[in-house]
């Protein structure tokens, strides 16, 4: 089927055409003629399977008719993060062009005066997150009464951030009579609650299921000890040996870690930028233009700020941390592979983590590969490997073993007579694991070689050898570049 068959407009029609787009996906197929119709959706799809076109491409078929009042949005559409309300508002302006439609972005990190300019003009399509969405309505500058459609985008997220309760107090005031687009990639029993209070005789649109992972992403576990330094050691070594690696993404569990490994990355000479939700909206926005670019290949980022993030070309994933949460692992690995490419994800995995690489094995229901490596540390990682170059203070290991498995910092963003409110933040995790005592197993770092087809070992030249060093901390690691590839070493434009 193609797109002239799902009743949009001629103009959208248009849109979609010059994009050189021309076979709609699943649900897109499936969700685009009950929107047209004015059917209330429940969409459960992952990321990378097109949803935000399957309400973007017939929302703007609906709003060619008709004019947007004062302060009084005719759609309102709620994402979770700053980034993925950025990247929906990037959509309505690449299929939109050609319309003249009023859309506006409320997030953090942007004043509110020049969002009250915008809303008192008038919005057609309103892109926000739940915090700022709030801050506006009990300023008295933003009335949701004309709201004729309502977006719920990313719906477990919201759960997973604590928003749940904002979203209920949203959804009491707009129009009982208005549209409901509800789209979520897994269905908890909270969200299943949502639905049914929520949604009005909807039509279920699913085309995977849930906690399912994309089929043409490869997955693989390497074991490593859990020592810091030894995932930072293998993390290079994989980074090194990476077939067709174009660009990687790099999630760790905290926003710490995530300073801690961009600053070592960088002392090694590779050229990679940072995420994560304390970082002011021009310093993320510039580390995700960097990316797309390429002028970066590589891009460290935590949970809530690389959710959802829609980066076509993105070859590989790699798990530093593995994360607490089942679902995450399945949001994470979805930014490879998408649209139909084939992409490899790969998760350094501690003794610590073996809980949660069963649960994760558990939701998605199939076996993820284990790569073992024989090859000693220093024939990969040369003279440096054993030159104790990535070895830490004791104070620094005692602070990694502490909080390696422990909470989740918050993130918090935008800011309210000194503190920062609490609808946006990173997800808590709660603590699965504290000190412990005794000898640790000291696993040499893994090559990291497919199953398949074992790649043929190779002994970068890393120049030479220094003598063994006194511990130091991670921002203090040597700077050797040339073991790596050129690609990997493209300067940055501008520092994030």
């Amino acid at each position: 089927m193609s797109f002239s068959h799902l009743g949009l407009s001629d103009k959208v029609l248009a849109a979609v055409a010059a994009t050189g787009y021309t076979t709609p996906t699943p649900i897109q197929e499936q969700a685009i003629p009950h929107v047209l119709a004015r059917r209330d959706v429940l969409g459960i799809a992952q990321t990378g399977t097109g949803k935000t076109a399957a309400f973007v491409l017939p929302m703007l078929t609906l709003l060619e008719k008709g004019r947007a009042r004062a302060r009084m949005p005719r759609t309102l559409i709620l994402e979770p993060t700053r980034e993925l309300a950025a990247q929906v508002k990037e959509q309505f302006d690449k299929y939109g062009a050609g319309q003249k439609l009023n859309v506006a972005l409320l997030i953090g990190g942007v004043s509110f005066g020049d969002q009250d300019i915008k809303l008192t003009r008038g919005v057609d399509v309103l892109i926000a997150t739940p915090g700022r969405l709030l801050d506006h309505t009990e300023r008295g500058g933003l009335l949701l009464t004309g709201v004729e459609l309502l977006v719920i985008d990313e719906a477990d997220r919201m759960l997973d951030m604590g928003f749940i309760p904002d979203i209920e107090r949203i959804c009491k005031m707009i129009p009982f009579t208005r549209q409901t687009l509800f789209f979520t990639a897994t269905m908890p029993p909270e969200i299943a609650r949502i639905t049914e209070t929520f949604l009005h005789n909807p039509v279920k649109i699913e085309v995977s299921r849930p906690a399912t992972t994309a089929v043409g992403v490869s997955q693989f576990q390497v074991p490593v000890g859990r020592e810091p330094h030894e995932k930072r050691e293998l993390l290079r070594r994989l980074l090194r040996e990476a077939k067709d690696l174009n660009n990687a993404i790099i999630f760790c569990n905290r926003k710490r870690e995530v300073a801690l490994l961009h600053k070592s990355l960088q002392k090694h000479g590779f050229s990679v930028g940072a995420l994560h939700g304390d970082m002011d909206q021009s310093a993320r926005t510039a580390a995700l233009d960097q990316f797309r670019k390429g002028e970066i290949p590589l891009l460290v980022a935590s949970d809530v700020a690389a959710r959802g993030l829609d980066i076509p070309t993105t070859s590989h994933v790699f798990n530093f941390d593995v994360p607490h949460h089942a679902d995450d692992y399945v949001h994470r690995i979805g930014r490879t592979g998408r649209a139909g490419r084939a992409g490899t994800a790969i998760s350094i995995v501690t003794p610590l983590d073996q809980k949660s690489m069963i649960a994760i094995e558990k939701l998605i229901g199939q076996t993820i590969p284990r790569v073992e490596g024989h090859a000693e540390s220093s024939a990969i990682d040369g003279p440096e490997a054993s030159s104790g170059g990535e070895t830490e203070s004791p104070r620094h290991q005692r602070g990694r073993e502490g909080s390696h498995d422990g909470a989740k910092e918050g993130s918090r963003e935008g800011s309210r007579g000194g503190r920062k409110p609490r609808r946006e933040r990173e997800p808590r995790r709660a603590a699965t694991g504290g000190r412990h005592s005794g000898p640790k197993p000291q696993a040499p770092a893994a090559a990291f070689t497919p199953p398949v087809a074992p790649a043929p070992s190779r002994t970068p030249s890393i120049g030479r050898a220094e003598a063994p060093q006194a511990p130091r901390d991670a921002a203090s690691e040597p700077a050797d570049h040339s073991h790596l590839p050129a690609f990997l070493l493209r300067p940055v434009r501008a520092r994030v």
